[in-house]
């Protein structure tokens, strides 16, 4: 034991001498490895910032809600069977919430209407457009999991009687207002006044698709007024109390909207729950198309790489072949000569991953300086990743060479010109 520590030692020594050696080479015989811990790493963090991404999006529709929709969250084929169905109604809303508030330790807590058109905010000069009007009840503040920046949501009284209030998102209230308070302010909302109550915080968007922050909450009373409730432009968003049990509360919910549309038993359903793991089954075809092509652009560079270490661990062991005749002629061992060589291309993986790992990092670092937006983690588990495919890559590359060394004969060896 104590003689393999020994040469164990001595090999790391010879390594870093030959490295210091030859700086120029083996700097050029690691920018391979370089390059592919680069792409290693990279794939690694994108892919983790798309996970982020996706549950920081879904916690924001809430990870405890489920929808009542006309259409499903997924590509159908029998379009006219959907396009068919009966709309939601607000009235059904209120008929469930009865249902729900009857039913014995149900899943369910309370459901909500919600109505959406876009349009356009003004006032003055100031103008957003494209901007998501919801309409929806006061019971939606239960379902909301967001802080506010100022201000409150609108009452049971100014929903019920649908006056003409609002909550503005963050982006919206920043634009129409950008040095002044927003509430208590007038906005035009199709040319109708409304009293901004409440300014939200900032959400972000989800998946790049739709800015939380770009949306305006009315009463849905109003919204009626102005905007009327199109076929199919109403769902519900109904709050489980456990949602751990989602499946459970989502077959409740079927049986009790059931009940509310007044299907018979062999009736097909003319709606349809929707909830988050739509949107998970959707994006873990797009991540396995990622890591993928990850893995093929990291498995190229890394041969590539391995390649390069391979020549060039042959070419040391034809310069230096007189030194392993002398050194096996004063008795190393096979085992010594072996050890050599493959530390020494072990060692330039590793330098390879540390610098690939520093570049990375430094990548990372101005992403999150420059687009907060875009969620980036550099984790320990892809340090431990890059270290390990370092190491697995200087002994794959250095062990034909170094077994070549080790077999040498040293008489032959000593001869070598």
């Amino acid at each position: 034991m104590t003689r393999l520590l020994y040469e164990l030692t001595e090999s790391f020594r010879i390594a870093f001498a030959q490295i210091r050696a030859n700086k120029m080479r083996s700097a050029l015989t690691a920018l391979g490895v370089i390059i592919g811990i680069v792409a290693v790493t990279l794939m690694g963090t994108a892919i983790r910032g798309i996970d982020i991404g996706f549950e920081r999006s879904l916690a924001m529709l809430g990870d405890d809600v489920l929808y009542v929709q006309k259409w499903p969250w997924h590509n159908v084929e029998d379009w006219w069977n959907y396009q068919n169905r009966p709309p939601l109604l607000i009235d059904q809303c209120e008929e469930l919430n009865r249902i729900i508030a009857a039913t014995p330790n149900s899943l369910l807590e309370v459901a909500v209407p919600m109505a959406q058109r876009g349009s356009a905010v003004k006032v003055g000069e100031n103008q957003v457009s494209g901007v998501a009007i919801f309409g929806t009840t006061a019971q939606y503040s239960r379902l909301m999991s967001v802080d506010f920046q100022e201000g409150r949501f609108f009452n049971e009284t100014e929903s019920t009687s649908g006056r003409q209030v609002c909550v503005l998102g963050a982006d919206v209230g920043e634009a129409l207002f950008p040095s002044r308070s927003a509430l208590d302010q007038t906005v035009l909302i199709k040319g109708q006044p409304f009293t901004v109550i409440g300014v939200l915080a900032k959400q972000g968007s989800f998946l790049g698709l739709f800015s939380f922050d770009a949306q305006v909450l009315m009463p849905i009373n109003a919204f009626r007024k102005y905007y009327g409730i199109r076929n199919g432009g109403t769902s519900l968003r109904v709050k489980v109390t456990d949602k751990t049990r989602l499946i459970e509360a989502s077959d409740e919910l079927i049986g009790a909207m059931r009940r509310v549309r007044g299907q018979l038993p062999g009736d097909r359903d003319n709606f349809s729950i929707n909830q988050q793991q739509a949107f998970k089954e959707q994006l873990d075809p797009v991540k396995s198309m990622i890591a993928l092509a990850g893995l093929f652009i990291t498995g190229l560079s890394l041969f590539v790489g391995a390649i390069g270490i391979m020549n060039i661990t042959f070419v040391s062991v034809k310069e230096r072949t007189k030194e392993i005749g002398t050194r096996k002629a004063l008795g190393a061992r096979r085992r010594t000569i072996l050890l050599q060589f493959l530390i020494e291309a072990v060692s330039i993986c590793l330098i390879g991953g540390f610098v690939g790992l520093s570049f990375t990092y430094t990548i990372c670092l101005i992403l999150e300086h420059n687009v907060p937006s875009l969620p980036v983690e550099f984790s320990a588990n892809l340090v431990v990743v890059s270290m390990a495919v370092s190491v697995i890559t200087g002994i794959l590359s250095g062990f034909m060479p170094a077994w070549g060394a080790s077999r040498l004969d040293p008489v032959v060896a000593l001869r070598y010109e």
